[in-house]
């Protein structure tokens, strides 16, 4: 026994919430431990320090917690408590808003939870690696728990056998980390109807890095690195991340590694539904450096990019827009969202 209290929360927080909520909440959650990391749409919490404080156990302390969202903030939560945040984290992703699952700290109370879970549910196991173990008749933890780890290397490899080897017996080294997440934005295209066209894909792109970039500039913020979402049709979807060459706010520099990542999926003939693009880890644009290149034609996209800041700053956000989206305007919306932020609509600009 670990000892440890790990709570697991997950909001079910508008999409037009106060951009300044989430943290709103990190400060509440803070009055219980200082041992709070704030995640997309929920948050970990330690709570091994803070029973005796409140001399409360951690259901009641994870009750108060959520209590004091809702009374407070109109948040309603779902929350796991375990001793380590993997178990936690799929304990509270199975339970609904409002309640609770608390797993005691004992190897059978977490036997009895983890053993007839599918494989699919463990960190780390997509629907790819769920396939292939399904193939060998590893359906549910308890299956893979059962496997010596010498053969789950040879089906998975050395680093994922080991890893899914240790989690399907409920150990988890990781620790709540309360260092702030670097800052995001980003932006979502939705297409009007299920969209086949490549072409109109990487149209989507264009535009939504011209809008992140529009927005960095704006706020003398750089990018290290971007991220790629595709919806299909189905309602499955596809994420990949890469870092930039260097840290920018350069719509071109934004657009070509978004090509990049898109180009790296392989997609054929896809029903793709929506597209969204992210701008990681933000920082102040005072701190950025530029790698000094031989090709004066890469500075004319800058300057030009220059000239329509200006012309935005003093006609408004829509006068301009690249060339290569005059073609594609027509009924469907780009939504923004900062992280933790208000959602609002990305309107069409003019071409020149």
């Amino acid at each position: 026994m670990s000892g440890r209290r790990i709570l697991r929360l997950a909001f079910d927080l508008s999409p037009d919430a106060d951009a300044e909520l989430p943290e709103r909440l990190r400060r509440l959650l803070e009055d219980f431990t200082p041992r709070v990391e704030m995640l997309e749409g929920g948050a970990l919490l330690d709570l091994t320090g803070a029973m005796r404080w409140w001399q409360r156990d951690a259901r009641g302390i994870t009750e108060l917690v959520q209590l004091r969202t809702l009374a407070y903030f109109g948040v309603c939560s779902s929350a796991g408590v375990a001793g380590t945040p993997m178990l936690a984290t799929m304990a509270c992703a199975l339970t609904p808003l409002g309640r609770r699952t608390v797993i005691d700290d004992s190897p059978e109370a977490i036997a009895a939870f983890l053993r007839p879970r599918p494989v699919r549910e463990l960190p780390g196991v997509g629907a790819k690696t769920a396939r292939l173990l399904g193939e060998y008749g590893l359906h549910t933890v308890g299956d893979v728990a059962d496997v010596p780890q010498h053969t789950l290397q040879r089906i998975l490899g050395a680093r994922a056998g080991r890893a899914l080897h240790e989690h399907a017996r409920g150990h988890d080294t990781t620790v709540v980390d309360p260092t702030p997440a670097p800052a995001s934005i980003s932006s979502e295209h939705r297409f009007a109807r299920d969209e086949l066209d490549p072409a109109e894909h990487r149209r989507a792109l264009l535009a939504l890095a011209d809008d992140l970039g529009a927005r960095l500039r704006a706020t003398s913020q750089i990018a290290t690195g971007v991220t790629c979402t595709i919806r299909y049709a189905d309602g499955s979807a596809t994420r990949r991340s890469r870092t930039l060459p260097e840290a920018t706010q350069h719509t071109v520099v934004l657009a070509r590694t978004a090509y990049g990542v898109y180009d790296s999926l392989g997609l054929q003939r896809a029903r793709v539904r929506g597209i969204a693009l992210r701008a990681d880890a933000l920082r102040p644009a005072a701190r950025t450096t530029r790698q000094l290149a031989l090709d004066a034609g890469d500075d004319k996209p800058l300057a030009l990019e220059a000239v329509a800041d200006r012309a935005r700053a003093r006609y408004g956000h829509q006068v301009l827009y690249p060339a290569a989206l005059a073609v594609s305007r027509r009924a469907s919306s780009i939504r923004q969202r900062d992280r933790g932020g208000r959602a609002e609509d990305a309107r069409g600009r003019r071409a020149t």
